[in-house]
């Protein structure tokens, strides 16, 4: 048994009407990879802030090779070796890749910022974590899948002997996990201790050693990385959670969606494909398919060159959001917090966007009717919160998910695309959403579903849409479909169009 390197002994942390966490213990050993598990709200990103020095515990006590220590700010934790990667990253869009993994610590000769040396040492970085970019180029230009290789990059180049990664898999295809996996085994190989936080439940046993289960802000349990996912599930929710893909059998009826020959030079051509009533119908893909652009066409959040969109029989005009709405479209968008949400509003007001311009008389918005309406929104799904003026960015991940998608609900939208709809939360909260789409469906409404997660796609969609490079190159039944047969067509149009 190697030696605890970092130890949580007690932790407490509470914040107004809330007490995120009670108890918490924690042991981390050098040269394993801790998997910190829990449902969204369980304490996990609490934690890690504690431990990373950037909020303080009310209780208890944080020791380090034995001796107790004080985090009062993130600097402090970095300096004992103590290093995190967050979901959101700390990356300068407007600085290099080389500026940013140098960031606070640029090579200097003479007083002045040694560039040479800065890129030569980014090189360095860049290729140990397989990112093949220019340490020149601006992270603005960069994917979010890029961004994340570099925010691996950056604390590899601190030297951790803590590495804390939060979600780090969230946004990467399968062969930059590959890739992922094999650095954080040569880093648990040279001695650093990892806390790997994931969703990914398939992906604990490959890649974790331990694991501690956190549940309502205490740590329940600690137990092999090998343990079955059922008992896993049951430690997380306090409950056993049925099939994680429920997916009924679906009624179909009439197109509520038909889109064709949808092109926008540059970025997607010729894609034509229809949504009908009742069904589910997934989109898959690699990352830069052309899949999130493609339905903000359709949604008219960006605009395109030819083709057409009809809902529900009515023709859209290209880039018109509200006559989308108007015809009973809604977007659930990749980047819930970002283009989903108005983080700083409370549940009531965000559950009330899309209606608010129907809900407003004479200059005036009927805030009783909105209130009214979001109270049932948050009661059918289950939003975990202190109350319908809580700030939906203290809510978890989930919660925050269940609010774009209600907001939706309120207003009666019939068909519905959901881009990465469970991307960063937990199995509870993704069954959830799983079965209010089985809802929907049941009621008749019509369902787009773009994910990169395969199992989710072949799961809970009827019909499998497969783009690559702009295009749309297959559509498979989901009865019967493996995850094989979706990545052949995918890599088989990438490579037909690379030799053109």
């Amino acid at each position: 048994m190697s030696e605890e390197i970092l130890k949580a002994e007690g932790l407490r942390k509470t914040f107004p009407g809330v007490v995120a966490l009670d108890g918490v213990d924690l042991g981390l050993r050098t040269g394993e990879v801790h998997v910190l598990l829990g449902e969204n709200g369980a304490g996990k990103s609490t934690l890690i802030k504690v431990l990373s020095g950037a909020c303080h515990p009310d209780a208890g006590r944080i020791l380090m090779d034995g001796r107790p220590v004080h985090l009062r700010t993130a600097g402090d934790a970095q300096r004992l070796g103590i290093s995190t990667i967050y979901q959101e990253f700390n990356l300068v869009p407007q600085l290099t890749v080389a500026e940013n993994l140098a960031l606070g610590r640029p090579p200097r000769r003479f007083g002045f910022v040694a560039t040479g040396r800065m890129e030569q040492q980014a090189r360095g970085l860049l290729e140990r974590v397989g990112v093949d970019v220019h340490p020149r180029t601006p992270v603005a230009g960069l994917g979010i899948a890029r961004m994340q290789m570099i925010e691996i990059a950056k604390a590899l180049a601190l030297d951790a002997r803590v590495l804390i990664m939060d979600e780090p898999t969230a946004v990467l295809t399968t062969g930059e996990v590959a890739r992922l996996f094999a650095i954080v085994r040569q880093l648990r190989d040279e001695g650093v201790a990892v806390v790997f936080i994931t969703h990914h439940l398939e992906e604990i046993a490959e890649i974790g050693d331990r694991v501690t289960v956190l549940r309502d802000g205490r740590s329940v349990a600690r137990v092999p990385a090998d343990t079955s996912r059922d008992e896993l599930v049951a430690l997380m929710v306090g409950r056993p959670v049925g099939r994680q893909y429920p997916r009924r059998l679906p009624r179909r009826g009439k197109p509520l969606l038909e889109v064709s020959g949808l092109t926008r030079r540059g970025a997607f051509g010729d894609v034509s494909f229809e949504v009908r009533a009742g069904e589910v119908v997934g989109m898959a893909g690699l990352v830069g398919a052309g899949r999130t652009e493609v339905v903000r066409a359709v949604f008219g959040a960006d605009r395109y060159d030819e083709g057409e969109v009809t809902v529900r029989g009515t023709r859209l005009p290209p880039g018109d959001v509200h006559a989308a709405m108007e015809a009973g479209l809604g977007l659930v968008p990749e980047d819930r917090k970002g283009q989903g949400l108005v983080p700083q509003a409370g549940v009531a007001e965000n559950l009330g966007l899309v209606t608010m311009r129907d809900a407003t008389r004479a200059g005036f918005v009927d805030r009783a009717r909105l209130r009214s309406a979001a109270a049932k929104a948050a009661e059918r799904l289950g939003i975990r919160m202190a109350g319908l003026d809580q700030e939906v960015r203290t809510l978890s991940g989930g919660n925050q998910q269940k609010v774009v998608i209600g907001k939706w609900l309120v207003a009666d939208a019939r068909v519905l695309i959901l881009d990465e709809p469970t991307r960063g939360i937990d199995v509870g909260a993704k069954v959830e959403i799983y079965e209010l789409v089985n809802e929907l469906t049941a009621e008749g409404d019509a369902v787009l579903m773009v994910s990169s997660d395969l199992p989710e796609v072949l799961g809970m969609s009827d019909r499998i849409l497969v783009m690559a490079r702009g295009r749309l190159v297959g559509e498979l039944r989901a009865a019967g479909a493996t995850q094989d047969d979706v990545m052949a067509l995918a890599v088989a149009e990438v490579e037909g169009s690379h030799a053109e």
